[in-house]
């Protein structure tokens, strides 16, 4: 992600502690964010392989749909990092039927002429094939992209026939053969470079012009760690929470 966003700008990573409390990892196996690219502000999900492989469990599937209202709403174009699994199977029950929900974000998003660009950088199977499949732009990586619904040794299980990654799902097959492949990249540095150049490409307006300048909340908000108690059954006054968030502690109360 730093590769990808501009120099120096900002990304605001979006639902950090999702999964915290459960029997998931924190963060769910992927970040999410929106960052700056080529000037243009994107969405921005990345799957973790580091965790389970990237395999989605039903706490990934509320932070991405979560990502994906939030581009929809602003219009901002989005660029998934891919490197999954997809669903992790021993929450296969709670992700199956509600997980197609992805898929057609993904679709809604490209007919509400918003740019969908998938990144891909490992094995992407099952679910995680259909991400660059069904993307408007999809980057693939020679020798080290791979796509599709089952491997090798599901394949030899289910027909008999013996395959090799490259040529069942491989980027120069998908380069060359079947199409999946828009941009064919040689290594993970290119691939970043040619998907920047994707966005830079689409003359990309906002929906929302910027918003002018902040004054700054006229008390300290670090005082927030001692208005907010840890304890849930204290009270505490939100008057004081308010002064130190909004611009200029300027603040006109609604029905109070």
């Amino acid at each position: 992600i730093e590769l990808l966003v501009d120099p120096d700008t900002p990304f605001l990573e979006l639902s950090p502690l999702a999964a915290w409390g459960s029997d998931y990892a924190v963060g769910a196996s992927l970040i999410t964010g929106i960052g700056v690219v080529e000037g243009v502000e994107c969405l921005i999900t990345a799957n973790d392989p580091t965790v389970r492989g990237g395999a989605s469990n039903p706490w990934t599937l509320k932070k991405a749909l979560r990502a994906n209202e939030i581009a929809f709403a602003n219009r901002l174009p989005c660029i998934s990092l891919v490197e999954s699994g997809g669903a992790d199977l021993p929450s296969q029950k709670e992700i199956f039927i509600p997980g197609g929900a992805l898929f057609r974000d993904i679709t809604r998003l490209s007919a509400a002429g918003i740019p969908t660009v998938a990144v891909v950088f490992g094995n992407s199977t099952a679910g995680g094939a259909y991400v660059p499949g069904m993307s408007d732009h999809a980057v693939m990586i020679r020798e080290r992209s791979k796509v599709f619904l089952g491997g090798p040794p599901l394949v030899k299980m289910a027909t008999g026939e013996e395959s090799d990654d490259e040529s069942l799902g491989g980027a120069e097959m998908h380069a060359r053969t079947s199409g999946l492949a828009d941009h064919f990249a040689v290594d993970e540095q290119d691939a970043i470079r040619q998907a920047r150049r994707i966005v830079a490409r689409f003359n990309w307006r906002k929906a929302h012009a910027d918003p002018g300048p902040a004054e700054p909340p006229k008390y300290d908000e670090d005082e927030l760690l001692g208005i907010v108690p840890g304890d849930l059954k204290v009270p505490f006054d939100p008057r004081e929470v308010i002064a130190r968030l909004v611009d200029g502690s300027d603040f006109d109360a609604f029905k109070p």
